[in-house]
């Protein structure tokens, strides 16, 4: 049985030889990179949605390097702390399954037996998650519109992507977890200081959200050495501001050479509630 459900009735999915299927005879072929397209096409935006090639291929580079590696070990802890004996894991922008896959590592260390899965909006980041991760069950589909049941997820994940938490609130169940990554009021700030005049810090806040509770805020904070123009441009590219940036400061960008930067990530941790008469 899959964990997603068809996006077109919200039944069931249930494995085929090529791909998923709903009772009502919906089905979705499986990509020869092993992930399944959920996103109907009147909910397209785009022809091509999400981070493009060049976006993912940065990142790709970029993480395995290790740079986000005190990240991903976080995250980690996290789940196997949170999360039970036999858990759902959704992650919602899971890009190329780089938090994904490490996530399900953590979990089965820890003598789990967890049923992973991810969505994205970028089909090329999940033809890389697909490939990179055989075991988790990858889907093209947007985190407004998840392709899984009401209640069915015991641990979300949702690391810099678009906050979708009425969706959230729907699909993890009562007593479940969130785990929700934003950049602290640092991140990337010697990058943001090539990059603008007057570089401005993030804003950092604590929101509550109806049906979750908070639990606490894990601080991740660290420095990284990047050697090579090659590594500054791959982080340039696979953050938003390479879309936003002027010619001059790119250029002022590309003149460097080797960079030490900060990297500052905040891991907000919630619990899902019970519903209350």
């Amino acid at each position: 049985m899959s964990q997603f459900c068809c996006p077109l009735c919200g039944d069931v999915l249930t494995e085929t030889p090529v791909g998923l299927r709903c009772p009502a005879g919906h089905c979705f072929d499986r990509a020869r990179e092993g992930y399944v397209n959920l996103l109907p096409v009147n909910r397209k935006h785009s022809k091509t949605p999400g981070d493009d090639k060049g976006m993912v291929a940065a990142r790709r580079v970029f993480l395995e390097k290790g740079w986000y590696q005190p990240l991903r070990e976080a995250l980690q802890t996290l789940a196997a702390e949170l999360a039970g004996p036999a858990p759902a894991v959704l992650d919602a922008g899971c890009g190329e399954g780089y938090y994904t896959g490490g996530v399900r590592d953590a979990l089965l260390e820890a003598g789990k037996v967890p049923q992973i899965a991810g969505v994205d909006i970028s089909k090329a980041a999940l033809q890389k998650a697909a490939k990179r991760y055989p075991g988790i069950e990858f889907a093209v589909a947007s985190a407004y519109r998840l392709p899984v049941a009401d209640g069915s997820v015991d641990l979300l994940m949702n690391v810099f992507s678009p906050l979708a938490i009425e969706e959230f609130r729907r699909v993890v169940r009562p007593g479940g977890a969130y785990l929700y990554v934003v950049p602290g009021a640092r991140h990337l700030w010697e990058l943001k200081e090539a990059l603008y005049e007057r570089p401005y810090l993030n804003e950092e806040k604590e929101t509550p959200y109806e049906g979750f509770s908070y639990e606490r805020i894990v601080p991740v904070n660290y420095t990284v050495h990047l050697p090579s123009q090659e590594d500054i441009h791959a982080l340039f590219q696979m953050t938003p501001y390479y879309w936003k940036t002027s010619k001059d400061g790119a250029q002022r960008l590309a003149e460097i050479g080797q960079m030490d930067c900060m990297i500052d990530f905040k891991i907000h941790v919630f619990r899902r509630s019970y519903e209350t008469a």
